[in-house]
């Protein structure tokens, strides 16, 4: 509770998290193990230092009043929230707030309020440029006598307090969203065949069907992202979508591989839109001690939607034509879009940002503003932010660089058993293309096993309370990683000719998928939380780099997979591919013992 003299009432319950509350302000000691705490009430104040930071004394600088309050023991630090503007707004002189999150009586905070939210980025870059740091400080350009404007109190248009149903609704279509466009990379692989003899091409020209789309998929949300907080969600859930419904008409009636190549980058890049606002609209309608389930949901269905693909694909292609794969693909994806347009504005920067407006209209009071209007980024560091900076950590950074390359790898090893597939089924086993799709099944089962693991990991997670450090992300990929590499053994040595074709056989390499499938959304669930939570201040840069390095992988996989097979055998293949598994498997045991020493020698990592 919260008591604050010469400022306007403030609400007596934020919707805050206690690990969101503002830091350094009361000291509790714990007694023992159980419920019982000693709470030590002493008068704290906070004074800027030279990174912004606050120090406690007996006198409020800033105010001239005393703050007395009481809140749980811990100092964890602030945790990154998925739904706050980093790519457009300049938190080197604004910093990171928690105005989109806290309910207040009033529905705005003084901005010479010390309590208003406002803290310095958490990374060594922000004691470098500390001095920038200028939100309380008139006489560098702060905000001053504004005022920031925030949810009140039970606020109904806080997406967060809307009905738990309708926020599950919203979770059901961004969710299928993302299956579909991820189904569409994969399902053209029903029938790779007739329409490389169609066009009279190889197998690898036409398998840039997949490859270009999937490079789409890198390429797309280094635009989406900055649009999507300057313009909001809603709009990214209908425009990019809708063309991207458009360019499977040429996909389907090309007249040449030139056009039908070119449509399908069209498409990937287009219908990455989905991909990039999934996980950030999840995090606008759910707080962190309540999404655990809905991320999961939203971790496996990438992986999901190129295994249906294939399962589906397969069918069609041999019953209704391979023009059909995009005719399917496209009414897919229409119904999808039709479901999104539901969607209402969830981005709360965006919803504060009118109300900003309407109140600067409705009362003549032209202090009510959000941070990201006053400390905006001008274009070129927003380009620089979105083009330049995930590449620049990529390049000094090992925990987003490994990290990059282990989730690329688990990614590229999904698109890599969509043509792995055929060379042990169809060749090995003589079957066709549909009944092939089938063996994409057991998959299903390990990544539905995943979806039980992965709420349990994030309670164990809650469980350590305010001690949390990001290396407590990765028990996911200490137990998923293993499975990987177990899963290429039992595909490549279960195959022909190593097993004789007939019977039952076909159940080793088939059962290979339910291994993969759990060790899959394991290592990108955990590798995903981890780096949100290694690089608080630089989220969106750190999933900007991890999503081109991992759809470059996929992309690239269709292109010598089939080669690979055929000249190292079943068994030679998928061991080579399994011993990068295992290598790839060390990296979260070596970041568990030696994460935090690493992170003290980055600029942008957590400290």
């Amino acid at each position: 509770m919260t008591t604050l003299a010469n400022s306007p009432t403030r609400s007596t319950r934020h919707a805050l998290p206690p690990h969101h509350q503002p830091r350094d302000r009361t000291i509790s000691i714990s007694a023992g193990a159980g419920h019982d705490t000693t709470h030590i009430h002493r008068p704290l104040t906070r004074t800027g230092t030279h990174d912004g930071h606050a120090n406690n004394n007996n006198t409020d600088h800033t105010l001239g009043t005393t703050l007395s309050r009481t809140t749980t023991s811990g100092s964890r630090r602030h945790a990154p929230d998925l739904a706050f503007p980093y790519l457009t707004t300049d938190i080197s002189r604004g910093g990171i707030t928690d105005e989109y999150r806290t309910e207040t009586r009033e529905g705005y905070i003084p901005m010479d309020d010390p309590d208003s939210g406002l803290r310095p980025v958490q990374s060594r870059l922000s004691t470098l440029h500390g001095d920038r740091f200028v939100l309380h400080d008139k006489e560098k350009g702060g905000l001053g006598e504004k005022k920031l404007v925030t949810w009140k109190e039970a606020d109904p248009e806080n997406p967060r307090n809307w009905s738990a149903l309708y926020r599950w609704f919203i979770t059901g279509i961004v969710s299928s969203g993302v299956i579909q466009v991820a189904l569409s990379s994969a399902i053209v692989t029903g029938d790779f065949g007739d329409q490389a003899e169609h066009f009279g091409v190889s197998s690898e020209v036409i398998a840039l069907t997949v490859t270009l789309t999937v490079c789409g998929f890198g390429t797309g949300p280094l635009l989406w992202s900055p649009l999507s907080e300057l313009l909001g969600r809603r709009l990214l859930w209908a425009v990019p979508t809708f063309v991207y419904i458009i360019f499977n008409i040429p996909c389907a009636l090309a007249p040449n591989i030139g056009c039908l190549l070119a449509s399908r980058f069209i498409c990937g890049f287009f219908g990455s839109a989905p991909l990039t606002l999934a996980g950030g609209t999840i995090a606008d309608i759910w707080g962190p001690e309540e999404r655990g389930f809905a991320i999961a949901i939203f971790a496996a269905a990438p992986y999901t939607g190129p295994v249906i693909g294939p399962l589906i694909g397969g069918f069609i292609g041999k019953y209704a034509g391979w023009r059909w794969l995009y005719w399917v693909n496209m009414i897919s994806a229409a119904v999808v879009w039709g479901f999104s347009l539901l969607i209402p504005e969830t981005f709360a920067p965006i919803l504060l940002k009118r109300r900003a407006k309407q109140l600067r209209a409705e009362t003549g009071d032209q202090a009510f503003v959000t941070e990201q209007e006053v400390f905006r980024k001008p274009l070129n560091e927003i380009v620089i932010e979105t083009l330049v900076r995930p590449f620049q950590m990529l390049a000094t950074e090992p925990i987003l660089l490994l990290m990059s390359l282990y989730i690329s790898l688990v990614y590229g090893l999904l698109y890599a058993f969509f043509f792995a597939f055929p060379v042990v089924f169809v060749e090995g086993y003589g079957w066709d293309d549909a009944k092939t799709g089938l063996t994409f099944i057991p998959i299903f089962f390990g990544v539905g096993l995943a979806l039980f693991v992965t709420p349990w990991l994030e309670k164990k997670y809650a469980a350590k309370g305010e001690n949390v450090t990001p290396e407590d992300r990765l028990p996911g990929m200490l137990i998923g990683g293993p499975f990987v590499p177990i899963s290429l053994f039992i595909f490549g040595w279960t195959a022909p000719p190593y097993v004789t074709p007939g019977g039952g056989s076909w159940v080793g390499p088939a059962s290979a998928g339910i291994p993969f499938g759990f060790g899959m959304v394991l290592v990108y669930f955990s590798a995903n939380a981890y780096l949100i939570e290694a690089f608080p201040d630089y989220v969106a840069s750190a999933l900007a780099a991890k999503t081109v390095v991992r759809s470059g992988a996929g992309a690239a996989m269709p292109l010598f997979i089939p080669a690979m097979y055929h000249r190292l055998t079943n068994g030679g293949a998928s061991s080579l591919l399994a011993g990068l598994a295992v290598i790839m498997a060390a990296i979260p045991f070596a970041f568990a013992k030696y994460g935090a020493k690493i992170r003290a020698k980055s600029k942008r990592a957590a400290i």
